[in-house]
């Protein structure tokens, strides 16, 4: 059935071929992966038509793509038609239909779709709330390294939700988020360090944080880097004005 779907899907002219001829080496070795039905490559190029500077956006034929590479029963396709279903990207948006791939990738342990299902249950998207829900995918997710869920797991031990509150926990579990590249684990343990009294520490961590941050996340980190007594990096704040400036542009 696989071998039939992708054979269909070539027989158009128009199946989402690069329309540059100068795609980096890298790029034109995955999408040719992806036709020869590698499933890892299906779902490289799907994302590439989300996201590339060499192929145009087309979120129909990504989805097309995220779709056969589901077929094989393949655990990240199904957490990309999770967010295709999540945010409408060539599909109508639906929820319900996003947890239902959610919860296919996670069967199949794919770590971001734990995570996703994980987000779903803690803020009710397409299923009631369920905070214990949400504490065991994190920590499922977390256990295996996944530096966003680290994060996640960190802020349920802190608060004590659905486990008992545990300080130096949540510390070591935000410094693994942090030292696991995600930027609101370094954001995080920046703030926890500034309030141990380890100001150059905090410092190098928002200095990683402040690249990949998202406005929520900036906004935060300049309201702590303006607190009296705040450490001063006039490198940092200029890169943080400039960020800020970028994702929350004025009306000038």
């Amino acid at each position: 059935m696989v071998f039939n779907r992708l054979n269909q899907f070539f027989t158009d002219s128009s199946a989402c071929r690069p329309r540059k001829p100068d795609l980096p080496d890298n790029l034109a070795e995955i999408y040719q992966k992806a036709r020869n039905g590698h499933v890892l490559e299906q779902v490289l190029w799907g994302k590439a038509l989300l996201d590339s500077e060499y192929v145009p956006r087309d979120v129909d034929k990504a989805r097309e793509w995220f779709t056969i590479a589901a077929s094989a029963s393949y655990g990240p396709a199904h957490n990309m038609l999770g967010r295709c279903s999540q945010f409408g990207w060539g599909c109508p948006l639906d929820l319900t239909e996003a947890v239902r791939h959610y919860s296919r990738a996670a069967q199949l342990d794919d770590l971001w779709g734990i995570y996703n299902l994980g987000i779903c249950h803690m803020r009710g998207l397409g299923v009631q709330a369920d905070r214990r829900t949400a504490f065991l995918l994190f920590r499922r997710a977390a256990l295996r390294g996944h530096a966003k869920s680290m994060n996640l797991l960190a802020r349920f031990i802190e608060e004590g939700w659905e486990t008992p509150a545990n300080p130096l926990a949540a510390l070591e579990w935000y410094q693994r988020s942090a030292d696991g590249g995600d930027y609101r684990g370094q954001h995080n343990y920046a703030t926890a360090l500034m309030g141990m009294g380890q100001p150059e520490d905090a410092l190098r961590y928002w200095r990683m944080a402040v690249k990949d941050a998202t406005p929520d996340i900036l906004q935060a980190m300049q309201r702590e880097l303006e607190r009296p007594g705040a450490p001063q990096d006039p490198d940092l704040m200029e890169t943080l004005r400039q960020r800020l400036k970028t994702v929350l542009p004025g009306d000038d």
